[in-house]
């Protein structure tokens, strides 16, 4: 096996979009309805939401009373971003989105209208719309069926629900954002992974799209294989701020013949995005990689969603020296490598 090779992982949905009258309730609020979920609704509710799967809601409806009606029905706390108003699903689909930061091919669409479910396949062909009449087999299907369940994918709601915390109390800080990540309280943890972090990092593999630098997966076999190679180190990013825990939201893959350096494999999740830990991550590999008087390389393979880490890495002093097919490999200048910002506290193997 080598740090090439990638297993066929089964892509697994990230969230499910409901509409609510006559597809998560019985009934139309409206018209003094809606006063019982749908068969199997409460079910598949909480066992995606237990494998990590978060829901949000796109509906017609008055807002009060949808949101009213919903606390009622005890399932609240389970919608992330909810889009109830009057406009048209194709939009809500796309704000819930853009407001968890996953790719449209990430979304299932759940209603009961025909016609809604048409809008929103044409105007979001990436989405999987579903009928409301299909929802008590939902938990069956295996795009919903993810091969691991971890930690993190637990509580998965409730990292969504602190970084929603983190959002407001950002947009109502008057100054520079480097000013208010540094009223965060960040400590970022690197550490060379260990068995107990397997499962997590194969689900990186899997869900980061965006913020990947290779596409590639791997399973948690060839995850162990790497980790016990004395030619490997496998690493895992941890953040925690002061609104609590990340999770583990971080992994790279580094391969060492020789003199030669080449990170293998590096991704971010999405949630980080804005935190620049993907920069902070590089340091360290240009650290380790300059102390043990290396040469680092980097290989990167665009896959359409993924150019910020592109750019992360030019940013960050590597320069495109060759390419193989999509395959395009990178150098890195380690002549003047920086300081881990001030803003946050690292903690990394060794303490480079």
């Amino acid at each position: 096996m080598t740090a090439d090779q990638a297993s066929p992982v089964r892509r697994t949905l990230k969230c499910v979009v409901w509409d609510l009258d006559n597809t998560l309730w019985d009934g139309v609020l409206l018209e003094g309805g809606a006063d019982r979920l749908r068969p199997g609704v409460a079910e598949v509710l909480r066992t995606l939401d237990e494998r990590g799967i978060v829901h949000s809601v796109a509906s017609r409806n008055d807002p009060d009373a949808a949101l009213d009606n919903l606390r009622r029905l005890g399932v609240a706390d389970y919608f992330l971003h909810p889009q109830i108003g009057w406009g048209v699903k194709s939009t809500s689909v796309e704000a819930v989105a853009e407001a968890l930061n996953i790719g449209l091919d990430a979304i299932a669409f759940v209603d009961d209208d025909a016609f809604e479910r048409e809008e929103v396949g044409f105007k979001l062909p990436q989405v999987r719309c579903i009928d409301a009449a299909d929802v008590a087999g939902l938990a069956d299907r295996p795009e919903f069926t993810p091969e691991v369940v971890t930690v993190d994918a637990r509580r998965r709601r409730l990292m969504y629900r602190a970084e929603s915390e983190r959002r407001a109390v950002q947009e109502r800080f008057d100054g520079p954002a480097e000013e208010f990540l540094a009223t965060l309280d960040m400590r970022l943890t690197i550490a060379e992974a260990g068995v107990d972090d397997l499962r997590r990092a194969e689900e990186l593999t899997v869900r980061t799209h965006q913020l990947n630098t290779t596409g590639r997966t791997y399973s948690m076999a060839e995850l162990d294989a790497f980790r016990n190679s004395e030619r490997h180190r496998l690493y895992v990013v941890r953040l925690e701020d002061r609104y609590g825990p990340y999770g583990t939201i971080g992994l790279t893959l580094l391969e060492r013949d020789g003199a030669d350096w080449t990170i293998r494999l590096l991704l971010m999740s999405c949630r980080v995005m804005s935190r620049g830990v993907g920069s902070v991550v590089i340091t360290f590999l240009r650290r380790l990689a300059r102390d043990a008087g290396a040469r680092l390389l980097a290989e990167f393979v665009p896959n359409g969603r993924n150019r910020m880490m592109y750019v992360t890495y030019r940013f960050n002093q590597f320069t495109e020296i060759s390419r193989g097919g999509e395959t395009r490999l990178l150098e890195c200048d380690l002549t003047d490598v920086p300081s881990f910002p001030d803003h946050l506290r690292v903690e990394t193997p060794g303490g480079r």
